[in-house]
């Protein structure tokens, strides 16, 4: 199925059968329910990930659970080396990739660097976060993009972004804060980084337009991952629906803009952020 296909119901512009999609950083908290959500409606999925085995233990769960096509790809989103062949991989499985899902992003193995304040943060490791969240989303989308214009056939491309790649971070409501137990913070290289991805999905979105490639951004408010209460209540107070969004609650936006259903929707930043960017 094409994204130019004339649907038979309204219904049928959400119907992802016989498209292909590639999710980054797939085992992640996101990534794990965008390829659900993709799979249940449809796509056969690629899951991309960095950690050596479960990307196939994840591809195995999925085929199980809804019975669709389901690979997993190891990659390294920052190697072009890496993207190349986790595309070409992809292509020689399903074909055509019609749906691209820029969700990989990196974080220190120590936290304590992920906290530090931002005139001491080290270059080091913002390098290594831009080389993951900014680079990587580029060499995917480059990649990818090439490929849906030999293709001719278009197609859609979602980078996930953040609601600090729009707005500034209250300090304020990380003072005891913490998460899984650990410290948490919203460091330079986070904003700076998801800023980027909006930036570059606006260029994108004009540039390949004329090849019926949509680029097309989402940036969720904070997801509730192991926070504890006080982050919890105090990130609530500031969002009008009074609460921090579940996973879950992204894919209504992201099988939307997969689909055929947004098919004239291109350099869109949608936040789903609970309201907090309306205050």
């Amino acid at each position: 199925m094409t994204m130019k296909e004339s649907p038979a119901s309204i219904a049928d512009l959400f119907d992802l059968t016989g498209t292909t999609a590639m999710v980054t950083g797939g085992c992640g908290l996101l990534g794990d329910v965008f390829c659900r959500a993709l799979s249940t409606f449809g796509a056969s999925v690629a899951i991309i990930d960095l950690a050596e085995s479960e990307p196939d233990r994840a591809a195995v769960e999925l085929s199980k659970a809804y019975g669709g096509g389901a690979i997993g790809v190891v990659c390294d989103v920052s190697s072009p080396d890496s993207v190349a062949a986790a595309v070409t991989r992809t292509e020689q499985e399903f074909g055509s990739v019609d749906v691209l899902v820029n969700n990989a992003a990196a974080k220190p193995s120590d936290m304590r660097e992920w906290v530090r304040p931002a005139e001491e943060f080290s270059l080091d490791i913002w390098r290594e976060v831009m080389a993951v969240n900014l680079d990587g989303l580029f060499l995917m989308s480059r990649s990818v993009g090439r490929s849906m214009i030999s293709g001719k056939r278009g197609g859609s491309i979602i980078h996930i972004s953040s609601v600090y790649g729009t707005l500034a971070p209250n300090p304020a409501i990380y003072e005891g804060s913490s998460h899984l137990g650990g410290p948490m913070n919203t460091p330079p290289v986070y904003s700076a980084s998801k800023a980027g991805v909006v930036g570059l999905s606006r260029y994108l979105a004009a540039y390949w337009a004329p090849h019926g490639i949509r680029v097309n951004t989402i940036s969720p408010g904070g997801v509730a991952s192991g926070q504890n209460a006080t982050f919890q209540e105090r990130y609530g107070h500031r969002v009008p629906l009074g609460r921090m969004a579940e996973a879950e609650e992204l894919c209504g936006a992201l099988v939307f803009l997969a689909s055929r259903a947004s098919s004239y929707i291109t350099g869109q930043n949608i936040l789903v952020d609970g309201g907090l960017s309306i205050w």
